[in-house]
């Protein structure tokens, strides 16, 4: 079951099967509406799962709706119980049901899965022994009661380690030996640290094999949850006193960081908030998605023209690196055909729900404004089962009487659901170089003050005279700073982020022989086929 759990789906683990269970969540309320007429009214239970699958502009709402207050995510925060009579984008909904201090996901319901000992590898006979052990330490969190489950999931560094931690730190302090020691401090951040599993291995790490550059390192975390952020100071500051844990939203950091650093993202990404959006198929324009929450707490989804500056930035960066939507190509080309298709029997007017990554946008735009010189070493799962419909759509699933329930809908209660959303690596990386390539806006440059370093140069700056030898630049690279010299001292940029497959990122930078059972099966290499590595 782990490996259904970690290699072909997702990291949340799931200890029997249940579709039936599946299906009730998933019908409750269509049942109740194939059995309302129009005009009839229905006892509605605040408490109930809500479900909506009518994703069109004949959907007319509650005419109570355009008075609703229309609301964000951050107007939420000091809400103790899920709001009634809103509406909100859908990345304010997704951000509201995880995030919220009182009610969010993250915040009251999900515990991380934590091993006392970590596995000895060597031992284990086999994959099916090695998913028995793991099922083993689950089932010691008790058998879940009446009502929602502990939502426990696991990561792959709690899995794996130390041995998970201790590649990553291998990865990041290969490239600073290379290019910054003894000049520059070893400066990481770290954003969604989850227990501190990962920072502990990583110094532990550093501090055995490299002292003097643990010597040099200093260690952030920026954590939104308050009870993670607690648990953090306790498990690593006593004992890696370089550690400083930031407990705000990594959207709300307003701090430059003028040094080289490296920041870390561990499967985080796939729990930022997406925004909907669907094309009219006869004019192919883009329609923004809300949702709308009554009286009674039951959801709907409605669109309106984009007007949000976040999601008409996603759409025109997207449209710049040509990368194409959702549509299909006949459609775009062809107006007549689109009238055509538009007039065919039962033909819908809308493209299917679209689920764009807005909130990655904004950190990649968070990195650049406010961390210049970063290196940015990323993990998330680029592929997901069990999704609910849609492109790029997220899985959204619940853990009842230790059944992992997976849903058919977006449109769940507040805070007894893990939304998660699989990433296009390939695009992420041509978003993330594009944004990195910006200048600056003026006001910012206007606040930088330069910085002594002995990597520094005082000569012309080298964008100046990145041609003097040779008007070649590789692709490869990044343009160069002024200012700033490469480990070679020449102006050719900082080498640019590639794409790698879990496996191919563990075999560069782990020690294979730890993880490997008796049987010649390796668990840092089998698992997690649907999670790559942006470095």
């Amino acid at each position: 079951m782990l490996r259904g759990a970690t290699r072909g789906v997702v990291r949340r683990w799931s200890t029997s099967s249940g579709p039936s269970l599946s299906t009730s969540f998933a019908t409750t309320a269509i049942c109740l509406s194939a059995r309302t007429k129009k005009g009839d009214k229905v006892n509605q239970s605040t408490d109930r799962i809500n479900y909506n699958d009518k994703y069109s502009f004949s959907d007319i709402p509650d005419p109570e709706h355009i008075n609703y207050r229309r609301v964000t995510a951050n107007d939420l925060e000091h809400e103790c119980n899920p709001p009634r009579r809103v509406k909100m984008l859908v990345r304010d909904f997704i951000e509201d049901s995880l995030y919220n201090p009182h009610y969010g996901y993250f915040s009251k319901q999900a515990t991380i899965f934590t091993a006392v000992e970590p596995l000895n590898f060597n031992r284990v006979k086999n994959m099916s022994e090695f998913e028995a052990e793991v099922a083993k330490r689950y089932a010691e969190y008790g058998v879940d009661g009446d009502g929602p489950g502990k939502q426990i999931w696991h990561t792959p560094t709690e899995l794996l380690k130390p041995w998970y931690g201790r590649a990553l730190a291998r990865s990041l302090v290969s490239e600073y030996l290379l290019k910054y020691f003894p000049y520059e401090d070893f400066v990481v951040y770290e954003i969604g640290a989850g227990n501190g599993t990962l920072a502990l291995n990583m110094l532990d790490y550093l501090q055995e094999e490299y002292p003097d550059v643990y010597e040099r390192t200093r260690y952030n975390i920026i954590e939104i949850s308050e009870n993670l952020a607690n648990l953090q100071r306790q498990k690593l500051q006593t004992a890696h006193p370089c550690v400083t844990i930031h407990n705000k939203s990594i959207f709300r950091w307003d701090v430059r960081e003028p040094a080289p650093c490296y920041f870390v993202a561990m499967e985080v990404i796939d729990n930022f908030a997406h925004d909907i959006i669907r094309y009219d198929l006869r004019t192919l324009e883009p329609y923004q998605g809300l949702v709308t929450v009554d009286a009674n707490g039951d959801f709907s989804t409605y669109y309106t023209k984009i007007t949000d500056p976040l999601i008409n930035s996603f759409l025109d960066l997207r449209q710049y690196l040509q990368h194409p939507p959702p549509i299909y190509r006949l459609l775009e080309l062809s107006p007549k055909f689109r009238t055509f298709y538009a007039n065919l029997p039962f033909s819908p007017n809308l493209s299917p729900p679209e689920f764009i990554p807005t909130r990655l946008l904004t950190l990649l735009r968070t990195l650049r404004r406010h961390f210049p010189r970063h290196r940015l070493l990323l993990s998330d799962f680029s592929s997901l089962p069990d999704t609910i419909p849609g492109v790029n759509a997220p899985v959204v699933q619940t853990r009842y009487q230790n059944t992992t329930v997976p849903c058919t809908t977006l449109l769940v209660k507040q805070g007894y659901f893990d939304i998660f959303f699989p990433t296009n690596f390939e695009r992420l990386r041509d978003m993330y170089e594009h944004i990195l390539a910006q200048p600056l806006p003026s006001a910012d440059l206007a606040q930088q003050v330069p910085r002594v370093t002995p990597l520094g140069t005082t000569a012309s700056p080298l964008a100046e005279g990145n041609t003097f030898f040779s008007s070649y630049h590789p692709k490869t690279r990044r343009p160069p700073v002024d200012g700033v010299a490469s480990s070679s001292g020449l102006p050719v940029g900082e080498r640019k982020s590639a794409v790698f497959s879990h496996a191919e990122f563990m075999k560069t930078y782990a020690d294979l022989g730890r993880t490997r059972l008796r049987s010649g099966e390796n668990p840092l290499l089998d698992t997690y086929e649907n999670v790559k590595f942006l470095f």
